[in-house]
């Protein structure tokens, strides 16, 4: 599916110098700015986020990338990045580092319903409201004007939930961004069916993300009314994640065992209701492909995104037409997996920037 953005999506709002850390007391080899941007949502309206934009400073930046982070969780503050950078606790920020030592600048989405100054809430892993958070944060990220990052090659990358924004982002850019110069990109633990991924966590260790699903698929689509479907207990579980770190969530999770299933909150199923399954199916990757060369990796012992989903999603894209490699990590489940991931993610990344003429046409699913 395309997407269109709003006409004023990307606009670079306000911009200012900020801390970033890798951990606390140690600061990031960068120079780092808190942006504010306009992007769409996932119904189409304008709304404002904030993001992060990471400038190396021991040489001059090769390229301009798309960060998509994995889950930070929902809490409004304490998920969002800019903040975690700040503190010195992002999970992510050695990634970052290692991006920054290739001379790569990062534009880093909050996400929208996080951050500062938000008072809405985090549509979790609805591609059609992060796939342009990340893009529309690329093209704020271009308008600062304290450097020139306009005519640097892009890519994107991310995982697991940032897996699904950077998966979008690069599926809608051909329509949302098509100017911009993008080479390549990587996406990897990428819950790319929804429907299949709440399937596969109900009873399951990561029940969690049952809510934090049905949470982020209420915020995005109110006209669904899912927390109409809610039992008082459901309330209350629902009221207790929202306001959660993913650290949190996982521990909660673990100590709330009698929740895990959806039955459990709820009146009557979601998924029985053909107005969420359409939701869901709008949120499905794979129906077209994107413009450029993209990686894709999943981990085999993967517990929280099935594997055969990311090898499926490569397939689908092979299939439109798109020029995809297919990884496999096979080492480790899907948290201590992910650096065997941007291994080759960034190895991919680096192949094709500052080459954006290069052939394309070479399809594989290796």
């Amino acid at each position: 599916m395309s997407a269109t953005p709003h006409p004023s999506a990307g606009r670079l709002i306000d911009y200012r110098l900020t801390t970033a850390f890798l951990v606390p007391g140690l600061r990031l080899r960068a120079e780092a700015w808190k942006i504010r941007y306009t992007t769409t949502t996932a119904t189409g309206d304008l709304t404002e986020v904030s993001g992060t934009v990471l400038i190396p400073t021991k040489q001059s930046p090769r390229a301009l990338v798309g960060y998509a982070v994995g889950t930070q969780g929902l809490a409004t503050r304490a998920a969002a990045v800019s903040v975690q950078l700040r503190l010195g606790l992002e999970y992510e920020a050695a990634v970052f580092a290692a991006a920054l030592r290739r001379g790569w600048a990062l534009a880093i989405p909050d996400y929208p319903g996080l951050g500062d100054d938000t008072a809405s809430v985090h549509p979790y892993v609805i591609g059609h409201a992060l796939g342009p958070a990340v893009l529309d944060c690329i093209t704020a990220a271009r308008q600062l004007p304290a450097h020139e990052l306009t005519d640097l090659p892009v890519a994107i990358t991310g995982y697991s939930e940032g897996g699904c924004a950077a998966g979008w982002a690069l599926q809608l850019q051909p329509s949302y961004a098509p100017d911009m110069p993008i080479v390549a990109g990587s996406a990897g633990g990428v819950p790319a069916d929804l429907d299949s991924c709440l399937a596969h966590h109900d009873k399951g260790t990561f029940a969690f993300l049952l809510v934090y699903g049905l949470i982020g698929l209420d915020a995005a689509y109110p006209d669904l009314n899912l927390r109409g479907l809610l039992t008082k207990r459901g309330e209350r579980i629902f009221a207790l994640f929202r306001r959660t770190h993913i650290l949190a969530a996982i521990l909660l999770g673990l100590v709330l065992t009698s929740w895990r299933t959806v039955d459990g909150f709820v009146t009557s199923h979601p998924l029985d209701d053909p107005a969420v399954q359409q939701r869901l199916r709008e949120n499905c990757l794979g129906e077209t492909a994107p413009a450029v060369p993209v990686l894709v990796g999943a981990v085999v012992r993967d517990q929280a995104i099935p594997y055969p989903q990311n090898a499926e999603l490569a397939q689908k894209w092979v299939a439109a037409g798109g020029n995809v490699t297919f990884r496999s990590v096979r080492w480790g489940e899907h948290v201590v997996g992910a650096p065997g991931f941007f291994r080759s993610a960034f190895e991919h990344i680096d192949r094709h920037v500052g080459d954006a003429a290069r052939p394309s046409d070479s399809r594989s699913i290796a």
